[in-house]
């Protein structure tokens, strides 16, 4: 039986013999830093172990230091405010970018894309991609500051829907579709039941609503039709709506009404 992973803020908090109240919460000061903007996470890091950093007037050199809400906390002796809000951004991936913040084979990342396109302010926050596409697929990725809308987005019991189009080698028939509408059996077990539908002779519509690895390429590939080509166009309600490589911020209303995250 796999070992079930500890959370770095629990064992955080055990190893400094922190107490917590029941149904607190601490977080870690450098993930603090960056999730409200004041930092990127490697120089909030790099900042806490140079000493920079205080909480409720105590020097830390540890950036997995916990930090309460509402702890007083200073950078070069100047407060901060770590209260954040959530930002989410559209982004339209091309080919050929991993989603990933680096990659040990300096393979070119979404990151590498999309940070130097942000301004100076917006830079400052640690971005997190919200699930993946593989490399070689296009379309909408959302990216956020926030972990929470992260877990919303991506867990299973959210069903949030994500719509591709997918470009087959065979020939797409609605028959041949039909068992991607009751729930094909995968390696990994059985896939939710899809909405699909064909496009046209080679094109296929799929609406799912996990994100299992791979899991369009092998939904199809399992009713014989092998994917060629995959374009992620929506998420939720929210249609990909900029251009290749473009982005956009999402309003808060955006936020709410078509992704259907409400932050607390």
């Amino acid at each position: 039986m796999a070992r079930r992973r500890i959370p770095k803020w629990l064992e955080a908090a055990r190893t400094s013999g922190w107490q917590r109240a029941p149904g607190e919460r601490p977080d870690w000061i450098a993930r603090a830093l960056a999730r409200a903007g004041v930092l990127p996470l490697p120089q909030a890091e790099a900042a806490v172990r140079a000493g920079r950093v205080s909480i409720e007037g105590r020097s830390v050199r540890e950036p997995l230091s916990l930090v309460r809400p509402g702890d007083a906390v200073r950078l070069d002796g100047k407060p901060v405010e770590l209260a954040a809000k959530t930002l989410v951004l559209a982004y339209h991936k091309p080919k050929g970018a991993i989603v990933a913040r680096s990659d040990p084979e300096g393979k070119l990342t979404v990151f590498d894309l999309l940070l130097p396109l942000l301004t100076a302010e917006l830079a400052r926050y640690g971005w997190h991609a919200v699930g993946r596409l593989d490399r070689d697929t296009t379309g909408l990725l959302l990216l956020t500051n926030d972990e929470r809308f992260v877990a919303f987005a991506t867990q299973p019991q959210t069903h949030l829907p994500k719509r591709y189009c997918a470009q087959v080698r065979g020939t797409p028939t609605e028959a041949r579709l039909e068992p991607l509408r009751q729930g094909v059996e995968l390696h990994d077990g059985p896939a939710r039941p899809a909405r699909a539908r064909v496009r046209d002779e080679r094109f296929v519509e799929l609406v799912i609503t996990e994100g299992r690895n791979h899991q369009v390429k092998r939904m199809l590939g399992a009713v014989g039709l092998p994917v060629t080509a995959l374009h992620r166009e929506a998420i939720g309600d929210l249609e990909l709506d900029v251009a290749e490589g473009q982005w956009r911020m999402l309003s808060p209303a955006e936020v709410r009404e078509r992704l259907g995250f409400h932050p607390k």
